[in-house]
């Protein structure tokens, strides 16, 4: 990205001409970073609560008032009978860099002694699912996209979600290569795709197994491949030999047509690239359903040729060195508490989270008040008199309502950062373009001066942000072999050492513990799963529990709106127009049977709460589908309140990971 000053005052943000992956633009997002940093509501001051909890009613204070106040209130609660494991440190990806986002701050917590958070809310699923198959999540190169005879995106909505890979997509097409959307929704990506097949919510791992029936049935599998550089070959042609065109069709709601004619394209092609994205994970059976998919090349031998592979992220190529980063070695021995069960730590501390109750909630590139499942009981929990929570936001979010204490904290505009990625090979520095705003500090800043408050005087907390960065690119390891921060400093961004075209697994290499891709897994056997992929229904389904379905017939996908991320620009107004206000998508069949009219407010609901929207009809979603674009804050919507009112704090099978689409519904109106 690059910005354009002007007197001190960022007046532009582009994308740069000469990457070779984002070539030039930027997604209707970030175009609008200026808006976003120079908000009037922008948090400028340190901020302490003097109304209610939730009254989001606060005064300006000093920074040196607002550290002492935290530091007293943590060092209270650590020395109390608790001790430090009752704070809770939250955060995400809101800031994505190795600095902001996992070096101060991890080893402040670590030295303190407080509790570890499993960040599992996007993609841990997937991520062993991944590691499981394959070795790690490491996939197709995207810039092999042109080469590819066939594209699948499975469970993605590019063009809002990766839209840089798009341009890839298309070249591929002037070439003669189909491109197939796989997704509930007709999607504005799949509204520029050759076909679209709307998919039955959490049966992808069903449609992966068809697919490889159909291959192994017509011969068209990679003999040569499976014999050299897979475990289990047999064993999976046994187990695909169980999912004929039938079973597939009856479980992925999809036309017997349908599953042999994609097979069979699949099984013919020679360089199939297909782009999974984190939403097919997110139900009970999500982790299985990623593993099932990233089979499918091996199977065809597609990883032999540029172009060919699956691709969940390119993230695990980034060998940044992140033990020396986080420190973790610093920490005692204390629990761990998953992020998407933040509900149920703050209101039932004895339902499995075990040791003291949370006491303190640190909060930091995160909204959990919007984003956390079942936010219902996470909103109780925040509500709590005897808990000090501390948020350090760009805004007053939700989250930030309930704060005891409000740090302004800065932007990827005023800081220094370094980027790993999810769809390309490119480091990326991130240099201040321009001096903070207001007394706004970065997160690095305010874990070094809160640790110098507490006392905490280890050597580690008066590492600056150059040295992280330089620390971080300092691992030694194959990948990172010359990349350089005054590199970086010079072009903005450096390829990893990886080869072009890159082939990962084209020779076999996988960094499973065989070497080879395994579709038989002695890892998942250990772990009390079926050793081969299989179908894993989702927990709210006909096949599980089919009294809850007849109750909520509606299957509710709450991914984000095209200019959301998650909740982060919901409060930018020209992008918040575009999203119009909370809506729900469904399909005519359905909003006949429930007399509901286009433009109608509607509730959707279930056991957990509910929401309201404007009704959206259109055929351009899978009949009993619901789909409510999201994650728009409470305080922004006319109720208070999101979709994720309904979902749950269920973890998928693999990786401990959230279950935001295994969610059933009922809409009917307001």
């Amino acid at each position: 990205m690059l910005v354009t000053v002007q007197e001190g005052r960022a007046i532009r943000v582009a994308g740069d001409p000469e990457h070779p992956f984002t070539q030039g633009f930027l997604c209707a997002k970030v175009n609008r970073y200026v808006e976003r940093t120079y908000h009037p509501d922008r948090l400028q001051t340190p901020l302490r609560r003097v109304g209610p909890k939730g009254s989001g009613r606060f005064e300006a204070i000093t920074w040196d008032a607002a550290l002492d106040e935290i530091a007293q209130r943590l060092g209270a609660i650590a020395s109390s009978p608790d001790g430090p494991q009752a704070i809770l440190p939250y955060s995400y990806a809101g800031t994505m860099g190795l600095v902001q986002g996992e070096a101060m701050d991890h080893r402040f917590f670590h030295l303190l002694g407080a509790s570890k958070l499993d960040r599992t809310i996007c993609s841990m699923a997937g991520t062993v699912g991944m590691r499981m198959t394959v070795g790690a999540n490491v996939g197709a190169d995207s810039e092999g996209v042109p080469d590819s005879d066939l594209v699948l995106l499975w469970g993605t909505n590019t063009l809002t979600a990766n839209p840089h890979l798009w341009p890839f997509v298309l070249k591929a097409r002037e070439r003669g290569a189909p491109i197939i959307c796989i997704d509930p929704i007709r999607t504005r990506t799949a509204q520029q795709c050759d076909e679209w097949i709307p998919i039955r919510p959490g049966t992808d791992a069903a449609l992966a197994l068809g697919i490889m029936h159909v291959v192994f049935a017509r011969g068209l599998q990679d003999r040569d491949f499976l014999e050299r550089y897979t475990l289990g070959h047999q064993e999976l042609c046994a187990r695909a030999a169980e999912w004929t065109p039938a079973r597939t069709a009856a479980v992925t709601g999809l036309s017997e047509e349908t599953i042999v004619s994609l097979g069979e394209r699949y099984g013919r092609a020679k360089a199939a690239f297909i782009r999974v994205n984190y939403g097919l994970q997110r139900h009970a059976g999500g982790g299985m359903a990623v593993r099932a998919i990233a089979c499918l090349p091996a199977v065809t031998g597609h990883w032999r040729r540029p172009g060919g592979g699956v691709q969940l992220s390119t993230s695990a190529n980034f060998q940044f060195d992140r033990a020396a980063l986080q420190r973790e070695d610093l920490s005692p021995p204390v629990r761990t508490i998953n992020m998407i069960r933040l509900g149920e730590a703050l209101t039932q501390p004895d339902a499995g989270v075990g040791g003291p109750p949370v006491k303190a909630l640190v909060v930091y590139n995160s909204n959990p008040a919007a984003v956390a499942p079942e936010r219902n009981v996470v909103l109780r929990g925040l509500a709590r008199e005897d808990l000090f929570t501390v948020v350090l936001e760009h805004f007053q979010t939700d989250t930030a309502d309930w704060a005891d204490i409000v740090l302004p904290a800065t932007t990827q505009l005023e800081h220094w950062d370094i980027h790993f990625a999810y769809g390309h090979h490119y480091v990326t520095l991130n240099r201040p373009s321009i001096a903070p705003v207001g007394e706004a500090k970065p997160n690095s800043e305010i874990f070094r001066l809160l640790a110098a408050k507490m006392g905490i005087t280890h050597e580690v907390m008066r590492d600056d942000d150059v040295t992280l960065i330089r620390q971080a690119l300092a691992s030694g390891l194959p990948k990172l072999q010359g990349v350089s921060f005054d590199e970086l400093v010079e072009r903005g961004w450096m390829r990893l050492n990886v080869p072009k075209p890159y082939l990962p697994y084209a020779d076999g290499k996988f960094t499973t513990p065989s070497g080879k891709c395994e579709f038989r897994s002695e890892r998942m056997a250990a772990l009390g799963f079926d050793p081969m992929p299989d179908y894993i229904p989702p927990y709210e389904s006909v096949e599980r529990d089919p009294a809850l379905v007849a109750r909520y017939p509606l299957t509710l996908i709450s991914s984000p709106a095209h200019t959301f991320l998650n909740s982060t620009f919901v409060n930018v107004r020209s992008l918040r127009r575009q999203a119009r206000e909370p809506e729900v998508l469904l399909h005519p069949a359905d909003a006949e049977r429930r007399g509901i009219a286009v433009g109608a407010l509607v509730t959707v609901r279930n056991d957990r709460g509910a929401f309201l929207a404007k009704a959206r009809v259109e055929a351009s979603i899978r009949e009993g589908v619901a789909w409510a674009p999201s994650i728009w804050w409470g305080k922004l919507a006319g109720d208070g309140a999101n979709a994720n009112q309904t979902t749950s704090q269920r973890e998928t099978d693999l990786g401990h990971g959230p279950v935001f689409y295994d969610n059933q519904v009922e809409v009917e109106i307001a």
